[in-house]
């Protein structure tokens, strides 16, 4: 048989071999990364090579039928993202104008796409640094990336990385960093021919303007509480090259909440990409800082005591508990101290019984000597006991 039927033959196996499904299966890092998306936030997949992240990326691209253009980074010269000048007929009063190159020409007037740019940390500073302008105002020479278009990179950490850089500051805190591994069960049945398939989060209209309310006031609430995390970047040159907090990430953490709201996404997923935003402290500070944002108000659980709500979860239950102690602390009156008395019995009786244990002898030691002890108190002393002999044992 001659070479060029072996050749056609071999190219039918190889369609074969490309002709794979789709199916829809939960699957957090891609729904994060979705998710990013659709909030038109710049994504920096890490992860050690062979690990799947363009076969990601091509597949993400193929669900959202937008076009792929892959760039990579270290191959390119910074004028291939400045543009290079071209010099017309009167440059003085015309000006020189930046010529963009073809891959940015091809995205203009398709109007979308997946940008991807690949091999990330090995680019040169003097590279990243024409990036900026890229990633952050989406220009390339005289040319600017219309809204359809979607930037997503990824890097290799600077060990496994061929002649790998750190990511400067600058370009690193533009990026949402999502750590990509790879998930056994969705490998397995991938090399089976069943990948799981990119869906954009269902965003749920009449939910916008309540979306963004909840996510200004998450931020602004956690941000006035914790002011010294405004802005704090890392001293460690490798923490630097990551997420950390800034007043533009904390920006782009309020959009993700946003859009995590309006799609109903699980705190997994939120906080994937918050801790990716802001850096991994800061961000579980936020997600702590969401629970307790709807707790109920102190002082309308001190008002009617045996009609208050509390939390089912244990640590949401444990924070009301002590907000409701700390409250009489801060005014304590013989009304208050009886009616917390009584929160704390039906939390007794509710849930589980060692939540209490701390919030009791807190209140215990807040009594005056003119109040008397109320009865109920005796419901609680077994409670307290048991848990103190546990504790001691």
């Amino acid at each position: 048989m001659r070479n060029g039927n072996q050749l056609d033959t071999a190219a039918d196996l190889l369609a074969l071999l490309g002709d794979t499904a789709t199916e829809e299966r939960r699957d957090a890092q891609l729904d994060a990364l979705a998710l990013a998306v659709a909030a038109d936030l710049p994504v920096l997949l890490w992860g050690e090579p062979g690990i799947g992240k363009t076969a990601g990326l091509t597949q993400l691209a193929a669900d959202l039928d937008l076009p792929l253009t892959t760039v990579i980074a270290s191959v390119h010269e910074p004028s291939d993202f400045a543009g290079l000048p071209v010099v017309g007929d009167d440059p003085a009063v015309n000006g020189v104008p930046m010529a963009p190159p073809d891959w940015a020409v091809r995205l203009c007037a398709a109007g979308k796409g997946l940008l991807f740019l690949d091999e990330l940390s090995t680019a040169p500073p003097a590279v990243q640094a024409a990036l900026l302008r890229l990633v952050l105002e989406r220009r390339v020479g005289a040319l600017t990336l219309p809204p359809g278009v979607r930037i997503v990179a990824a890097a290799n950490p600077r060990g496994s990385a061929a002649d790998g850089w750190e990511l400067s500051p600058p370009l690193a805190n533009r990026f949402v960093h999502l750590q990509w591994t790879h998930d056994t069960g969705v490998v397995v049945r991938g090399l089976g021919g069943v990948w799981p398939r990119a869906v954009l989060p269902r965003l749920d209209r009449a939910r916008l303007p309540e979306a963004v309310t909840y996510a200004r006031r998450a931020v602004q609430t956690f941000l006035t509480a914790r002011p010294g995390l405004v802005h704090r970047m890392p001293g460690a040159e490798q923490a630097r090259g990551g997420a950390w907090p800034s007043p533009r990430s904390w920006d782009m953490a309020l959009r993700l909440v946003a859009f995590a709201t309006a799609a109903g996404t699980s705190r997994e997923v939120l906080s994937m990409l918050v801790r990716g935003t802001v850096g991994d402290g800061p961000g579980l500070e936020l997600l702590a800082s969401l629970d307790r944002l709807d707790l109920p108000d102190p002082e309308t659980l001190l008002a009617d005591p045996d009609n208050a709500p509390l939390p089912e979860r244990g640590d949401l239950r444990q924070a009301v508990l002590d907000g409701v102690i700390a409250a009489v602390r801060d005014r304590p009156e013989r009304e208050r101290w009886d009616a917390a008395w009584t929160l704390l019995a039906r939390a007794v009786e509710t849930g589980p019984p060692d939540l209490v244990v701390v919030p009791a002898t807190t209140l215990a030691a807040l009594r005056r000597e003119e109040w008397d002890v109320p009865a109920l108190i005796d419901r609680l002393a077994g409670t307290v006991a048991l848990s103190r002999r546990a504790v001691a044992a």
